[in-house]
């Protein structure tokens, strides 16, 4: 299992800060795809995916055990 965790705005379009999900082996591209089926309202184009405390490719092969972060755009000043 893959524990996702989603912050900011993200968490308020889904209503939750964090769930778990069944793509072990599946690929951070297809994680993409699962999350924009899931939650269709998530503004998902602009959002990345860090896994493990690093930002992912598209590429990456999901182990069981990782842990996903949906991170939204950030702005500073």
């Amino acid at each position: 299992m893959i524990k996702l965790y989603y912050f900011a705005g993200l968490r308020e379009v889904t209503g939750i800060s964090e769930e778990m999900a069944d793509l072990v082996g599946r690929t951070v591209g297809d994680l993409y795809g699962w999350i924009a089926e899931r939650y269709p309202n998530l503004p998902i184009s602009s959002v990345r995916i860090a896994v493990n405390e690093e930002y992912a490719l598209l590429t990456d092969v999901l182990q069981d055990g990782d842990v996903a972060a949906f991170i939204p755009p950030v702005s500073g000043g």
